[in-house]
């Protein structure tokens, strides 16, 4: 049967015994209090209050529980128990002796727990009270001021009621403990408090102490290297630098390379970065973390840093990744700074020495001389046009890559153009398309033109010229001299395209079309004809083919183009049209 704890009332006959009794449990009982008021840790009080209650009201048992925001009560301390499993009892709200005085606020009891049917009944409790032999059962209250913040009790393992006496004498024992509970509860808070507090502090003296070495770094020069090698020794991970169009510009590990080798690929929370402007974070299948922090100006995306390891970054590390792709944004537009100023100072010496008669006067040269250029060794000129990539952006490749040729770049008269030093035209026109198709990612018409009389006026404009004519024949993607289309590019005005399409339709179109109608190769017979000047024997070697193939081949030319095709006139324009042609024909062979 349950019952609530009534007044305490003496009817006992021996009153000086009772009174002896009284006292003894009661200076027990402050001896008690005092003794939980010295403690601090919140472990060593719950354990004192348990142990001290054990001793104080002499049940077989005694154990104490905390209510939890759910309004479950756990067990958090216990003196007497037999059984494991018992101590990880968690009572859920409303139910058992422990529901009943949460919600009343005063103790309650019964004499057999399993048989009372007086207080709700939780199965999983009930499994665990039959192994500890729990029987008769009290429990009261802890409370602070009005709140009720866990339940002390004290039990036997044979059926008996509890006494009023030893009911308040529990209740007084559990309000001292409560208040030794709630100040312990609020030492291990104030504890925390101190060491969230040190632990801030030391991370803003770690994260100052980073900034400041970053910043250390950029004052002395230092790139992107360096920075990288200084968050490895921070933040003990690989540190990936990539630039705005995601190639890696600098990889840094902490140490000797172990086990597979990491993707060099850029990883998807590169993008996720970039995307929201800071930074984010992901975990592989390998379990490896990856961070990556965008690097910004404004709203222009600069690149970004990743940082790879095997533990999950803290808040530190991620705002440390972020202070140092603020410094690695103004190292980068510090470095485009200089760089924009030297392409002008680049460019300005390049156009005087293009606007200006040969040879070079002494403040140009002692220009040129100041960044390692000797004028008198630049000996081509290599004129670049896309129509997919603005001049000026082209004009910048070519500022990087000129020092291989100790040459100048820059933009003149809306062409990007080079100044090198190189044995051979041909190749150095080879080599620049190379690098900026790959760069640019797009066609580009690379035209190079001898200069060896220093006469820079004329050779670009000559190799501009030619780059026209490029684009007028449909050549959009080639690295050439200027000797395949020079004499072409003198004979027409690259402006009127519609014309140069014309004298060719004029020419050949009868050629062409009786060509592709019979699949014959009239038009090649005839361009080889012309290349070894009208000899039929090495025409017909040249063709492979035998001699009376050759002169059937030219009667048909005849039959379709009339016999004054022979005529020097006639014979002149068929052969620039079929140079033409032929150059046309170079589109889509490899450069």
């Amino acid at each position: 049967m349950f019952h609530e704890a009534s007044e305490l009332r003496t009817s006992s006959p021996d009153l000086a015994s009772y009174r002896w009794r009284r006292e003894r449990e009661l200076s027990s009982l402050y001896a008690t209090a005092r003794s939980l008021t010295a403690l601090g840790e919140l472990d060593s009080v719950l354990d004192s209050i348990v142990r001290a209650a054990h001793e104080l009201i002499g049940t077989d048992f005694t154990y104490l529980s905390l209510l939890t925001p759910e309004g479950e009560l756990t067990l958090k301390a216990s003196e007497g128990t037999i059984s494991p499993s018992f101590n990880q009892a968690s009572v859920p709200a409303g139910t058992g002796v422990g529901g009943r005085v949460i919600a009343t606020g005063a103790p309650a009891w019964v004499s057999n727990y399993l048989k009372t049917r007086d207080v709700p009944h939780d199965r999983a409790f009930d499994d665990l009270v039959v192994p500890e032999g729990m029987v008769a059962l009290l429990g009261v209250p802890l409370l602070v001021g009005e709140e009720v913040i866990g339940v002390l009790f004290a039990a036997d393992r044979t059926e008996r009621p509890f006494e009023n006496d030893e009911v308040a004498l529990l209740s007084a024992f559990a309000d001292h403990a409560a208040i030794a509970l709630n100040n312990a509860r609020l030492y291990d808070e104030s504890r925390s408090a101190l060491k969230q507090l040190q632990s801030a502090v030391a991370m803003m003296e770690r994260a100052q102490s980073v900034h400041e070495s970053l910043a250390t770094v950029v004052l002395k020069g230092g790139g992107a290297g360096e920075i990288a090698r200084l968050l490895v020794d921070h933040l003990h991970g690989e540190v990936t630098v990539f630039d705005r169009g995601g190639a890696v510009t600098a990889r840094c590990s902490p140490g000797p390379a172990s086990g597979p080798p990491p993707d060099r690929s850029r990883p998807e929370v590169v993008e996720q970065a970039r995307r929201s402007g800071r930074w984010a974070t992901t975990s592989d299948s390998a379990g490896q973390w990856h961070s990556a922090a965008a690097i910004q100006a404004g709203d222009t995306h600069l690149g970004a840093l990743l940082l790879t390891r095997a533990e999950e970054p803290t808040p530190v590390d991620i705002r440390t990744l972020e202070r140092a792709a603020q410094i690695m944004g103004l190292l980068i537009l510090k470095e485009t700074a200089i760089a924009e100023a030297e392409e002008r100072v680049s460019g300005e010496l390049l156009t005087e020495l293009l606007v200006s008669l040969p040879p070079a006067g002494p403040a140009a040269r002692a220009r040129a001389h100041a960044r390692g250029v000797d004028i008198d060794s630049l000996n081509v000129i290599v004129v670049v046009q896309s129509e997919t990539r603005p001049a000026s952006e082209v004009s910048r490749r070519l500022h990087a890559m000129s020092p291989e040729w100790q040459g100048l770049a820059g933009e003149h008269l809306g062409r990007a153009t080079l100044l090198a030093a190189a044995p051979d035209a041909a190749g150095l026109a080879g080599a620049v398309h190379g690098r900026l198709s790959r760069e640019l990612g797009s066609p580009v018409r690379v035209v190079a033109e001898p200069v060896p009389d220093g006469n820079w006026r004329a050779a670009f404009e000559i190799a501009g010229r030619c780059c026209d004519l490029m684009l007028s024949l449909g050549v959009t993607d080639s690295g050439s001299t200027t000797e395949p289309y020079a004499m072409f590019a003198l004979l027409f005005d690259t402006d009127r395209a519609p014309d140069l399409d014309r004298f060719l339709t004029a020419a050949l179109a009868p050629l062409l079309a009786y060509d592709q109608r019979r699949s014959t190769q009239l038009v090649a017979t005839l361009t080889a004809y012309f290349a070894n000047s009208a000899n039929l024997t090495r025409t017909a070697s040249t063709l492979h083919v035998h001699l009376n193939t050759l002169l059937k081949r030219l009667d048909r030319v005849e039959s379709i183009l009339g016999p004054a095709w022979r005529d020097p006139d006639r014979a002149l324009q068929l052969q620039v049209a079929l140079r033409l042609h032929e150059l046309r024909g170079r589109i889509d062979r490899p450069t």
